[in-house]
């Protein structure tokens, strides 16, 4: 529209279109909600059952395997190395749960007795006749395997209560004998 004089008509459509533009171009602001803290509305709890499947899994087959297990069920990383320890959640992990970690310690005592007997079956399989005649390397790397997995699975040991290991050393310091404690022989030549 040129500039100069208009009709009141003209001046309120025009005015009217400024007006709706302006209108189009404002922001619509939405409010998100801010998160909250602790198990979403909706979230169960982890069943008992699964937790000691997963923290068996853990111990036996090793941490990969439990993460993908834990996975397939939505449980984070953190929560499976806590079913591994024994307790529920990585907020419990110094105080295990007594259900969780008895059954990981029969699990734990199932595998190191099935590794037992294989280890003792390659050991009785080592004859003196394999020996003499054959490498019997195959059958000590059984053993080797077997004593290993045993090892990996035993709980770990109690630590000293002071918190560290010392070294301990045993000194043996013979008594020397006078010759006066002697009996004396004397022989005549």
């Amino acid at each position: 529209m040129p500039i100069g004089i208009v009709s009141d008509d003209d001046f309120l459509s025009e005015l009217d279109s400024l007006s709706s533009k302006k209108e189009s171009h404002t922001p619509k602001v939405s409010i998100v909600p801010k998160p909250t803290r602790g198990r979403a509305e909706g979230d169960t709890n982890v069943p008992d059952s699964l937790r000691q499947i997963i923290g068996e899994t853990s111990v036996i087959d090793g941490p990969q395997s439990a993460v993908a297990l834990a996975e397939m069920f939505g449980i984070s990383r953190s929560s499976v190395s806590a079913y591994a320890n024994g307790a529920t959640s990585t907020k419990s992990y110094n105080t295990p749960a007594s259900s969780i970690i008895s059954h990981i310690n029969r699990s734990r005592a199932r595998a190191t007795k099935k590794a037992g007997k294989v280890l003792s079956q390659a050991l009785a399989a080592i004859t003196q006749e394999k020996l003499d005649y054959t490498d019997a390397r195959d059958l000590s790397g059984i053993a080797k395997d077997m004593s290993v997995i045993i090892k990996n699975l035993e709980p770990p040991t109690q630590v000293e209560s002071s918190g560290e290991k010392t070294p301990q050393f045993v000194i043996y310091a013979p008594s020397f004998k006078d010759e006066r404690s002697f009996e004396v022989i004397t022989v005549n030549e």
